[in-house]
């Protein structure tokens, strides 16, 4: 009896053993290997001294500062953006009227779709060829499909953000919107009771309920788009780009003694992500209790 006590108790953790345990094994396994390579420790390039070099190497380059401040700039705003804007279209379907579940369905429509597709479909619409330019100058307000102004390949990076927020938006508003339709309209009518307007409703009770939801989903968005390469690699400018992908150009550079490099580059841009996240949650929680 004790023997199938005991197995009953083991049972749950046994069976998610395997898949823990290789999710442990690559991640950890993947990071070691990173840590070793930037170190210095890379066979391959018959080098086996241990040394921080290539980091000395990576920060005394100007080129790095630049990546990271546009890594950071996309990422900010493309948290800030879709958390306000997350929020400001819960508000509004969280009420119910004519065709608001269809309006609901077609917000989380974007959700499943990759981010490769929303990139294209992100130039269909905004490049100097694609949809609007051409329906602009159809209707006379521009004198050529060139005239429209660049959103593709600048240096704002402004498809990126584009991008970013179409999928970002609905990822953190139906999150929020789940917390609304569970707390009901009860809070605000007795606030309202007490004499709170609208925007007193909203700062004093209705944000501090749908915070958690918000601070958890936007950390989620800001540490993907901090540490993601394909859509600026796709829409935007070659410099300054951001740090994963100068990183993963060096780490495919035919070059193998460029990969120490592109290791030292992905381990900072590791240790800053978290760094980062650590402030802005903190941040972000000060501004909620204050």
């Amino acid at each position: 009896m004790r023997w199938l006590s005991l197995m009953e108790k083991i049972r749950a953790p046994l069976m998610v053993f395997p898949a823990v345990a290789l999710i442990v094994l690559l991640f950890f396994g993947g990071l070691v290997v990173g840590l070793g390579q930037s170190l210095g420790y890379f066979p391959a390039i018959d080098s086996f001294e241990l040394t921080f070099r290539y980091y000395g190497e990576v920060l005394s380059d100007n080129t790095f500062f630049e990546s990271l401040w546009q890594t950071f700039r996309l990422a900010l705003l493309s948290t800030v953006m879709s958390s306000i804007l997350a929020i400001a279209i819960a508000l509004v379907l969280r009420n119910t009227f004519r065709g608001s579940r269809f309006f609901t369905f077609l917000f989380q429509l974007s959700i499943p779709i990759p981010h490769l597709v929303a990139a294209a479909g992100i130039v269909l619409l905004v490049s100097q060829s694609g949809i609007i330019a051409r329906a602009a100058y159809a209707a006379g307000l521009i004198d050529a499909p060139r005239d429209f102004p660049v959103m593709v390949f600048d240096r704002a990076g402004t498809a990126i953000q584009l991008t970013y927020l179409w999928k970002e938006v609905p990822f953190i508003g139906i999150v929020v919107l789940a917390i609304l339709q569970g707390i009901g309209p009860q809070y605000e009518e007795i606030a309202r009771t007490l004499g709170a307007n609208a925007w007193q409703r909203f700062r004093y009770v209705l944000l501090p309920l749908i915070m958690p939801g918000v601070l958890s989903t936007s950390i989620i968005v800001f540490a993907y788009v901090f540490a993601s390469y394909e859509i600026p690699l796709l829409l935007g400018v070659r410099h300054p780009t951001t740090l994963p992908v100068l990183a993963f150009q060096s780490y495919q550079d035919p070059d193998l003694s460029l990969r120490p490099q592109a290791m030292a580059m992905s381990i900072i841009l590791t240790l800053i992500a978290v760094v980062l996240l650590v402030a802005y949650k903190r941040l972000a929680r000060y501004a909620v209790n204050t």
